[in-house]
């Protein structure tokens, strides 16, 4: 039996590092951050049934906010790793805490990520949290998208949304999509991308995927189907065509620019065209800077460094668990490392992919 020559395990990790997306949520408490984490879950297969983490009605937690005291005050407390496949795509989605008094845990763990997400409440716009997280992407260069949130409920309009992410943080804003309608008239979006209107519609608790309609546009029938919104949307669509700014990925990859999408996580309105959009323009692991230089992520040599330690995930064990973020390399069970801070070589045992509360050994 022949061995797989250097080749072809160079070719095969390059594959794997190219289909890998790893992501963090930043946002202000109560912008819906984990309600939409749980939603991009339900979309991409992840879960099936989704139970928001105030729908306590349904005695469900969420899978991101597993901790007793998460659960009880409703707020991400520790940062959760949730790993999933979609599309061919290897996802690794860092839940992130909002609240402040446990931001420094977000701070590691935005070293880990090669892209994130900033999540705003369409009432409240650009909070107090989310400028300082933003600051900490800002200074690591960290490509940045937009999901704005809770267009369902009354708002502000999305054009002073979007002046108010170009003014406060420094940061261009490109509309992906748009809202079609505000608050209790929230019907839709209309991608900008391509010519068409996407309807959604809800389910029972907003528990399942919200079945979506696409139209072509214009279309005969949208004007009655849209009724007062469709003149709106008209003057809307020729002024952010006629005047809008185009998206340019090397502003987008530099931090300097962020795409945006408009929805309701709650209702699920908007979260499949957004988790689209994330997997085609999030970038893969790229190289990292170190005290030797820049690692290359298909570097053959092992590397890789500890973002955070989370104690006690398994009750009925006092346990301590390390999440590492692989910079090069690739990763084997029982294989010896160096710990530059120890100075001495250690055996990586026991190692396990997480998602949430749920493990399972990795062999």
């Amino acid at each position: 039996m022949s061995l797989p020559s250097e080749k072809s395990l160079s070719d095969e990790l390059a594959r794997e590092v190219a289909r890998r997306r790893t992501f963090a949520i930043i946002s202000h408490p109560d912008a819906g951050k984990t309600t939409l984490t749980e939603k991009l879950l339900l979309y991409a297969g992840a879960v099936h049934l989704a139970g928001a983490v105030h729908a306590r009605s349904h005695q469900r937690a969420s899978k991101s906010d597993w901790m007793e005291l998460e659960q009880a005050r409703g707020i991400s407390i520790t940062s959760t790793a949730l790993q999933f496949d979609y599309q061919g795509v290897r996802v690794n989605l860092l839940d992130t805490p909002g609240h402040q008094d446990f931001s420094e845990d977000t701070y590691r763990t935005l070293m880990a990520v090669d892209s994130a997400v900033m999540v705003l409440d369409c009432a409240k716009g650009i909070e107090p949290q989310t400028k300082k997280l933003f600051a900490v992407c800002r200074k690591r260069n960290i490509p940045i998208m937009t999901f704005i949130n809770k267009m369902d409920l009354p708002g502000r309009h999305p054009y002073e949304l979007l002046e108010e992410i170009e003014h406060t943080l420094g940061m261009t804003a490109v509309p992906f999509n748009w809202p079609i309608g505000e608050g209790a008239g929230f019907q839709g979006l209309y991608d900008l991308q391509e010519p068409q209107v996407l309807f959604f519609q809800r389910t029972l608790h907003n528990q399942r995927r919200a079945p979506m309609k696409v139209e072509v546009f214009p279309h005969p029938s949208l004007a009655e189907t849209l009724g007062e919104a469709y003149g709106p949307l008209q003057e809307e669509i020729a002024l952010l065509t006629g005047a809008g700014t185009t998206f340019d990925r090397d502003r987008f990859l530099a931090g300097q620019l962020t795409p945006v999408f408009f929805g309701s996580a709650l209702t699920n309105f908007g979260v499949e065209p957004f988790l689209n959009g994330f997997l085609k323009l999030a970038p893969p692991p790229g190289p990292r800077m170190s005290s030797e230089g820049l690692l290359y992520p298909t570097d053959e040599q092992f590397s890789g460094f500890v973002f955070k330690i989370q104690a006690n995930m398994d009750p009925q064990h006092r346990d301590r668990m390390a999440f590492l973020r692989i910079v090069s390399g690739r990763f084997e069970k029982d294989m010896m490392v160096y710990h530059s801070r120890l100075d001495r070589k250690i055996r990586m045992t026991r190692p396990h992919r997480l998602f949430g509360r749920d493990r399972e050994t990795i062999e």
